[in-house]
């Protein structure tokens, strides 16, 4: 870490996250030590609809909340007394998910005179790869991955970004949820299509690499999400069997070599000598050892979380809050929730 930040007193942090469909809780001391890291998972809850139901993952927030904070004290060995401010997600995500988080956090605020900082959804994927990776300063680039967002951003200092590109339609998580029940493989679709993929040929079908003219950091799933459907359709129409690994591995591999693409030119045209993944695609093993490999071959530092720092939790939301908190940034108690906050807006 710099010597700004090493030189500041110890600072921790109740984070808290429930965005979509996990309910997490945290402690995190000076943006880089985990002190405890709680998640209730609602996969179980949502595997029978084949996707996130908003009302029961709401609901189940509710029933939840209060005990992920009090086992994330808990493991901590501490108290809110010996908190320094609560921190919470507040978007983008499910609006009455996101609710939970933030009345509950400005309760917390409220009664124990915390001081309360807001984080963006995505800025604490970014922010997770602080966690492990203890040299890793800005300026650097980032990938974010996961169901609802695909981002390649210019991280240029703490707390600011500079998105180069997103998706216009689909997220790339997204897909893998649309493509793994077209196959019939069920949710959730990305753990599922890795596994499967290992017994498929990534080269069996071709399958399109969308770019965007306009765009060239720009992503865009939908077309082949539908090229896949459109080929499962023809094998049916036609009698041709099909084969579950091999749609799965080629899909799998279209995503990554897009990517990767993507990655490769922001590096070459960023000069940039880091380059980190995050996200809960970023867990997936063929999409990173891809990834690691472009940095290998650019001559890039290459940087990811572990898969729990991955998906959904509260640990990268302290983090993040940790800069934020030190740049002075503070939420009144009307914060609310932003189901469509975009990254670099307040």
């Amino acid at each position: 870490m710099t010597e700004q930040y090493k030189e500041r007193r110890t600072v921790r942090i109740l984070a808290i996250e429930s965005s979509c469909d996990e309910t997490a809780a945290a402690v995190v001391e000076n943006g880089r030590s985990v002190l405890s890291n709680i998640i209730y998972s609602q996969i179980a809850d949502h595997t029978l609809y084949g996707g996130v139901v908003p009302e029961i993952a709401s609901r189940r927030h509710i029933e939840k909340i209060n005990q992920v904070i009090e086992q994330a004290l808990a493991d901590a060995g501490m108290t809110l007394d010996d908190m320094d401010a609560v921190a919470v997600t507040y978007g983008p995500g499910l609006v009455g998910a996101l609710l939970v988080g933030v009345a509950t956090a400005k309760a917390i605020s409220y009664a124990r005179q915390l001081p309360l900082v807001g984080v963006h959804h995505i800025e604490g994927h970014i922010s997770a790869n602080y966690i492990e990776n203890p040299e890793l300063e800005p300026p650097f680039l980032c990938l974010v991955v996961s169901g609802g967002h695909t981002h390649l951003v210019k991280v240029t200092d703490y707390g600011r970004y500079q998105i180069l590109g997103q998706t216009r339609d689909d997220a790339a998580g997204e897909a893998f949820d649309k493509v793994a029940r077209a196959i019939g493989l069920g949710y959730p679709g990305g753990p599922k299509i890795e596994k499967v993929s290992h017994e498929g040929n990534p080269y069996a079908i071709a399958f399109p690499r969308a770019r965007i003219a306009d765009g060239e950091y720009d992503f865009s799933f939908s077309g082949l999400k539908s090229a896949v459907l459109n080929y499962l359709n023809g094998c049916r129409m036609k009698n041709i069997p099909i084969v579950q690994a091999d749609v799965a591995a080629s899909f799998q591999q279209s995503v990554s070599d897009v990517l990767v693409e993507h990655a490769r030119n922001a590096v070459r045209e960023y000069h940039m000598d880091k380059f980190a993944i995050a996200g809960g695609v970023a867990s997936n093993g063929t999409i990173r050892a891809a990834m690691e490999q472009m940095c290998v071959q650019e001559g890039v530092h290459f940087y990811h979380p572990s898969p729990p720092l991955c998906t959904d939790n509260a640990a990268m939301i302290g983090a993040a809050a940790y800069y934020d908190f030190h740049a002075g940034k503070r939420a009144g108690l009307d914060l609310n929730a932003v189901p469509n906050l975009k990254l670099g807006d307040s």
